[in-house]
C-alpha cells in the first residue's frame, strides 16, 4: 500500500537527471501520452517516439512500457521506439524485441465481457475493450454510469474470481496472477534490467505495485500529476515534464 501518508510527505520533489546504472518503467496512459476520451484516440507522436529511443539507447535497452494496454496498443502509440514492453498489467511481457509471452486467459473473461457488452447496450458513451485475457468497461464519456459499472464490475468479481483492477474511469476484470509490480520484478531478474536499479513511473493506482515493486529492489518510484498518498518518492506534473525530464536522462 501507499506508504506516504502525512501533508509533509506528500511534498515530492523531482527526480534526479541521472543515467548511469538506472533502468526505467514507464507507464503510457498519463505518463507518456495525454488522457483521452476513449482508447483509440491516443497515437503516436513525433516528440514521444523520439525521447524513447533516444532514452533506450542512453540506458543500453534497460526501457520498458509498463501499461494496463495490449503490447500490440504500445506497439502502435509508442511507433514500436521499444524493444521491451508488458502489456495488460504484467499478463503480456516481451523482452528485447523477442515473442510476447502471455498469461492464458482466464475462461470467466468472457464471461466478464459478454456482461459488460449487455451492460454497455443500453449505455451511450459506455465502451467494451477486449484484451484477451482481460476484460475493460470504460465510462469516461458516461460518468454517470460509473457507480452503476463498479456495483457490476464488483459483481463479477465475486462469482467469477477475475482480479478487479480500477482505473482512470475505467474497470477491467483480469486474469489472476500478474500486476505492474509482477512485470517490474521480471524484467529485473533478466539482461539488461539485472543489476540495475530501477525506476517507475506512474500517474494512477494501478502502478503503486510498480512504485513498491521498484522500491523493494532498490529504487523508486515518480508520481506523474497532482500529489496524492503515494509509495512514490519523486513526482513530476504531467505528460510534458516527463517527456521534458526523459530528455534530460537521455542527454546525462
Amino acid at each position: 500500500m501507499p506508504s506516504h501518508a502525512g501533508a509533509a510527505d506528500l511534498l515530492l520533489p523531482r527526480p534526479p537527471v541521472v543515467a548511469q546504472g538506472i533502468a526505467l518503467f514507464l507507464d503510457l496512459d498519463g505518463v507518456l501520452a495525454p488522457m483521452a476520451p476513449t482508447p483509440d484516440e491516443v497515437g503516436p507522436v513525433a516528440r514521444r517516439t523520439a525521447v524513447l529511443k533516444a532514452v533506450q539507447h542512453r540506458l543500453d535497452g534497460r526501457v520498458a512500457v509498463v501499461s494496463g494496454r495490449t503490447i500490440r496498443e504500445i506497439d502502435r502509440i509508442t511507433d514500436r521506439a521499444l524493444e521491451s514492453a508488458s502489456g495488460v498489467h504484467g499478463l503480456e511481457r516481451r523482452l528485447k524485441g523477442g515473442p510476447v509471452q502471455r498469461t492464458t486467459a482466464d475462461a470467466a473473461v468472457a464471461r466478464a465481457l459478454d456482461a459488460f457488452h449487455a451492460f454497455a447496450a443500453d449505455r451511450q458513451g459506455v465502451i467494451v475493450e477486449d484484451k484477451g485475457v482481460s476484460a475493460g468497461l470504460h465510462y469516461r464519456l458516461a460518468p454517470d454510469q460509473g457507480a452503476a459499472a463498479q456495483r457490476l464490475a464488483r459483481q463479477l468479481q465475486a462469482e467469477t474470481g477475475l482480479t478487479l483492477q480500477p482505473g482512470h474511469m475505467v474497470l477491467e476484470l483480469k486474469t489472476p496472477g500478474a500486476d505492474k509490480g509482477t512485470a517490474v520484478a521480471a524484467f529485473m531478474q533478466e539482461g539488461p534490467f539485472k543489476g540495475a536499479t530501477p525506476v517507475m513511473l506512474g500517474d494512477d493506482l494501478t502502478d503503486e505495485h510498480g512504485f513498491e515493486a521498484a522500491a523493494t529492489l532498490g529504487g523508486y518510484g515518480v508520481l506523474v500529476g497532482p500529489e496524492r498518498e503515494t509509495a512514490a518518492r519523486y513526482r513530476l506534473d504531467d505528460v510534458n515534464d516527463v517527456l521534458t525530464w526523459l530528455e534530460a536522462v537521455a542527454g546525462a
